[in-house]
């Protein structure tokens, strides 16, 4: 599996270079601050349920397509990053 982009590349990528959509332009559709939008698209903020509802109704897309991008983005950092060693598998008796 490949590493799963961030929604904020996604976005930049499909919808805001091909289309020649500014980030304010984007910003004022979704009824965001230019700033909120900013960090989005630069990754230092995620994809929140009320975000996935702005973005489902101005760019498409389900708003539970915009969450699982942002879940798969996570899962995939937490797995390069998390230390499982020290966690131990429950044996639960079938009774």
């Amino acid at each position: 599996m490949h590493n799963p982009p961030h929604p904020g590349e996604f976005i930049r990528e499909v919808y805001m270079e091909p289309f020649d959509i500014t980030g304010r332009k984007l910003a004022q559709k979704l009824g965001v601050s230019p700033s909120t939008l900013s960090r989005l698209l630069k990754g230092s903020s995620g994809v929140s349920s009320e975000m996935a509802l702005r973005l489902s109704k101005a760019l498409g897309r389900s708003a539970e397509s915009w969450l699982a991008m942002q879940d798969n983005y996570e899962l995939w950092q937490a797995r390069d990053s998390v230390n499982l060693d020290a966690v131990e598998k429950i044996e639960f008796d079938a009774a």
